[in-house]
């Protein structure tokens, strides 16, 4: 019973085909209808032509959009945008069958677009229902596969565990293969423990194993083919996931260079076209602040000028994007002074905050003026804080990923900011909660997030009690 429809699989594929041609048959017929206020039948010819020829095009065609291929664990928007599209490319080419057959003057637009609208509503209820049909049936045990995972590192654990939570996915974990010096305990006690890849052969075959994980880290290629090799004659799906989670990744994209498969492991997703967008709202969003602040610009110059001598604003070499060196514009909050060699960070009760410049340096006014750094593209408005010279030359040996912030441009506020590690940075550990948070922002970005935060900063950010 549980694997009733794993061995049917064949037929429950040529029943899906079937049921679409018969999903798509009803959606012309209703479009029809709709439109013409009549049947099909009654209408040009040409019409019930393209209704027969779309459809049994679609039972051709569909298979190679990978519609029909098992679905569980994999995204369900990803299955939509190709019932989506591959439904479009049926009915374009039957629009073009029409035009060869010398009648796409006699089709009508509307009705095709009434259809195609039915058809992909239709679709989708139909696999809405086959998806949940089949999750109900895997959350009580059947329709499962039965699954080992070979490697139990950080990517074992985590695969083990999001199939156990996610038990509508119909992955069964009988066992797992774990070197005694994968640290942990395994997620199901209750499973059999493998100690070795013969081993794995022979419980996979005794136990009709379905598919094996392989979470080797990518140090172990040759375990993975000693594995194939074992297994070369049974019929097992093999996976690869590479135990990954212990690497210092900005992204995992994968992508195609020189007609190979490659996975990009720190290209921010800031890149391509979402870095166009960044661009574009950070610059917008500098130039209209710019604008708006200009009368407080102007008090904060005079209560500057008024009450400690020197230039109203501060400037400081920091590290942009990419490691390219810019200065960063801040109001003056200090005495005029000069550091050899090193620099101070600003502390509680500072000697050498101006009259203003503790008031400033509370409420984050000093930042303002970094909005010309991002109207002339040194910065954004969210991301990782510049920090000194002499900070990034000092962490960059402490801390491994600590250089990883300087793939994005630097942000006048960011994640970590409104979290609240900001300010001083006395300990190690500081720095590194603050690094953390920085990858977690340039890891998951969206201009939501950015929204979110600027939104968060406005209200409650400019000001905390780490800011002196």
């Amino acid at each position: 019973m549980r694997d009733l429809i794993i061995t049917n699989s064949s037929r429950l594929e040529l029943s899906m085909r079937l049921m679409d041609v018969l999903v798509l048959e009803l959606a012309g017929a209703i479009a029809g209808i709709l439109h013409f206020h009549i049947p099909l039948s009654e209408t040009p010819p040409i019409h019930t032509v393209l209704l027969h020829f779309c459809s049994a095009l679609a039972f051709l065609l569909f298979p190679q959009f990978q519609l029909y291929v098992s679905w569980r664990g994999r995204s369900l928007p990803d299955m939509f945008v190709r019932l989506v599209g591959s439904w479009g490319v049926v009915l374009l080419i039957g629009l073009f069958f029409s035009f060869l057959i010398h009648h796409v003057g006699n089709v009508s637009r509307l009705w095709m677009f009434y259809w195609y609208a039915l058809g992909v509503a239709f679709l989708i209820i139909f696999r809405f229902a086959v998806y949940y049909a089949l999750r109900t049936l895997r959350a009580k045990g059947l329709n499962s596969k039965r699954v080992i995972i070979v490697g139990y590192g950080s990517t074992g654990k985590e695969m083990h565990r999001r199939a156990m939570q996610q038990d509508w996915t119909g992955y069964d974990v009988k066992a797992v293969c774990a070197d005694p010096l994968d640290s942990g305990k395994i997620v199901d006690p209750g499973i059999a423990r493998l100690s070795s890849l013969q081993e794995v052969h022979a419980y996979a075959v005794a136990n009709h194993i379905h598919e094996i994980w392989v979470t080797l880290p990518l140090t172990a290629s040759s375990r993975l083919q000693e594995l194939q090799y074992l297994m070369r004659n049974t019929f097992v799906d093999i996976r690869w996931v590479p135990d990954v989670l212990g690497l210092q990744m900005l992204s995992n994209r994968m992508g195609n260079f020189l007609g190979l498969p490659v996975v990009d492991l720190n290209q921010p997703i800031t890149t391509g076209i979402h870095g166009i967008v960044k661009e574009i709202f950070d610059r917008s969003f500098a130039l209209v602040t710019l604008f708006l602040l200009l009368p407080l610009f102007v008090v904060i110059g005079i209560m500057i000028k008024r009450t400690s001598p020197g230039p109203v604003f501060f400037k400081q070499p920091r590290l942009g994007l990419n490691g390219r060196q810019f200065n960063v514009y801040k109001f003056r909050t200090m005495k005029v002074h000069q550091e050899q060699n090193a620099v101070t960070q600003a502390t509680k009760n500072d000697p050498r905050l101006t009259p203003i410049g503790g008031f400033l340096r509370r409420t984050s006014l000093d930042e303002l003026p970094q909005f010309i750094n991002v109207l002339l593209g040194d910065m954004s408005v969210v991301g990782p804080r510049p920090h000194a010279m002499q900070h990034n030359e000092i962490y960059k040996d402490l801390l491994e990923t600590y250089m990883l912030r300087h793939r994005v441009k630097p942000g006048i506020t960011g994640w970590a900011q409104i979290h609240g590690h900001r300010g001083e940075t006395e300990t190690l550990d500081k720095m590194a909660t603050r690094v953390e948070f920085d990858l977690h922002y340039i890891q998951h970005w969206s201009i939501w997030m950015d929204l979110r935060i600027i939104a968060w900063t406005a209200f409650k950010g400019w000001t905390g009690k780490n800011a002196y």
